[in-house]
């Protein structure tokens, strides 16, 4: 609900404040008193396209800010947390407009772009006018419309198509994928059985290589090892120290000690020397090997190595590799089965769809019947009895609001061709047309606000008030601006505000004031009479509150 609008030197406004409530808010005023200027400033804090010049002539800047109250569940929360924007239970939309015509705008005091507000206010606003082509007038929304009217739940069809969808984007994925491995099922099945056939293990390459390296050092090196353990056998060193140890010990027990530690020592010598020796001895036994083993060491690292070069991977990681090939060669062998089971699903999907989407459609035709049979109880009274108003309900491609399109069509003579409102309809019977239609489509306590702009033109009397029984209906437990020029609909409002010009120093500027009771049988007295109020116009503006 729009709470409060603060306008600050725009048009011909200086500083203006207006207070609004829930129920019938209605404006009136002379002819060219500025009441279009409240819906401009409207329109521009709320981010709509109007006139570029906005700004009052001698000011630097103007300022528009509207107050909104957001009930638990109100669409513009949602529009809120979508721009990042904190949620409050109370909205400020405040913008401003330079000189030089830069505007800036601020939701809850915080910047923002044009484009929020605008979506802001599809959420806030309902303008309905004679050039309403955003709301009852646009045909795009008239499915809605009447899905709102019947109450169905669209819910659905709307999660069928979505499954219906991901049902054939994945058996279309599967058949791709399936045409995909058939084109290179050769390599796969040639490749698989390559690997399987040398069945390469995690860190055998390195394992063959360090084996071949000391099979080839080995060849270089044995003859030398060879040499030197034969120098440290028996016919070599350890030969030799023995006849030493011998000789010392034949002779130690003459020589009175002297030759105790010479002795130990050698002991020492001999003991290291073997050890020595039996080292040297297995390192070449380590070193003797098959010539056909290294053969086979080398075959076999090779090949590992040249299947890695050749798919372009690291030795270990062949095993890695080999498994997902075999996977893809399953999916291969297993494709035609899944492809099978997919078919299956996508066929069971456009059997949901088929059943949500024609329950849909039989309670739309269903409701479009009651809403012409409503819409029919409504012109009788607007005095347009004669008119014709038909929702038609027609097929459309599938998707995920159903397989219907809806137009509102109307006739407004009998054997006059049907077609769209705003090309069949003249200015004063489109504006029933709206009237009706939104009374026949409205749901109790709604969270928009309504704008009728001059929607009571060109019609008066019984009609016109007709018209302001119906406005003031619609607008129990919701929220309805009117502009109007007539009596009998200002007299329906539970809030009469007047728009008013007023020159001063060669400046005119227009206010709007808040009306009593007894100002307002002046003004509905003027709205009968004209600029002269007679006795009179006072008694029928009196009859008009009373009434």
């Amino acid at each position: 609900m729009l709470r409060s609008l603060e306008i600050r030197d725009m048009l011909l406004i200086d500083r203006l404040e207006l207070d609004f409530a829930p129920g019938l808010n209605v404006l009136t005023g002379e002819t060219g008193a500025g009441k279009s200027i409240l819906l401009d400033c409207l329109g521009f804090v709320l981010g709509w396209r109007g006139r570029a010049e906005l700004v009052r002539a001698g000011a630097t800047r103007g300022e528009v800010t509207a107050v909104f109250d957001l009930p638990a569940g109100h669409a513009a929360r949602a529009v809120l947390a979508e721009a990042g924007i904190a949620v409050e239970d109370e909205l400020i939309l405040r913008r401003v407009n330079a000189a030089d015509g830069r505007k800036t705008a601020y939701v809850n005091d915080r910047r923002t772009t044009g484009e929020v507000l605008r979506t802001l206010s599809d959420a806030l606003i309902e303008l309905h006018g004679q050039q309403d082509d955003r709301g009852l007038l646009d045909p795009r929304g008239h499915r809605a419309m009447l899905d709102a009217f019947a109450a169905v739940d669209t819910a659905p069809v709307r999660r069928s198509w979505a499954a219906l969808g991901k049902a054939r984007q994945a058996l279309a994925e599967a058949e791709t994928g399936l045409q995909a491995l058939r084109a290179e099922e050769d390599f796969l099945r040639h490749a698989v059985g390559e690997l399987d056939k040398l069945a390469p293990e995690p860190g055998e390459e390195a394992e063959l290589d360090t084996r071949r390296r000391q099979m080839q050092a080995g060849l270089r090196i044995r003859e030398d090892i060879a040499r030197a353990l034969q120098a440290l056998g028996g016919e070599g060193a350890e030969g030799m120290m023995a006849d030493a140890a011998r000789w010392l010990d034949g002779a130690a027990a003459k020589a009175e000690g002297l030759l105790d530690d010479p002795i130990a020592a050698l002991t020492r010598a001999i003991t290291e020397l073997g050890e020595a020796a039996q080292g040297v001895e297995t390192a070449l036994d380590r070193l003797d090997f098959d010539p056909r083993e290294m053969e086979r060491v080398e075959e076999r690292l090779f090949a590992i190595r040249g299947l890695a070069r050749k798919h372009g991977v690291l030795p270990d990681d062949l095993g890695g590799f080999a498994e997902g090939l075999r996977a893809r060669l399953a999916a291969l062998d297993g494709g035609a089965r899944d492809i099978a089971g997919l078919r299956v699903a996508v066929e069971k999907a456009v059997a949901n769809y088929a059943e949500a989407a024609g329950a849909l459609g039989a309670a739309r035709r269903k409701a479009a019947i009651a809403l012409d049979k409503a819409i029919a109880g409504e012109l009788a009274p607007l005095k347009m009895e004669r008119a014709v108003f038909r929702t038609d309900v027609t097929a459309a491609d599938p998707g995920p609001e159903g397989t219907e399109a809806v137009a509102f069509t109307v006739a407004t003579n009998p054997g006059a061709p049907a077609g769209p409102l705003n090309r069949i309809a003249s200015g004063g019977e489109l504006s029933r047309f709206l009237l009706a239609l939104k009374v026949c489509l409205a749901r109790g306590g709604e969270a928009l606000t309504m704008i009728f702009d001059e929607i009571d033109r060109g019609v008066g009397g019984a009609t016109a008030d007709a018209v302001g029984r119906r406005l003031e209906r619609l607008a129990e437990g919701a929220q309805i601006l009117v502009v109007t020029h007539s009596p009998q609909v200002a007299a329906r409002a539970a809030h009469h505000f007047r728009v008013q010009k007023s020159v001063a120093g060669g400046i005119t500027t227009s206010t709007v004031v808040a009306l009593a009771r007894e100002e307002r049988v002046d003004e509905l007295a003027r709205m009968i009479s004209g600029e002269t109020i007679t006795g009179a116009a006072r008694a029928a503006a009196e009859d008009l509150l009373a009434g």
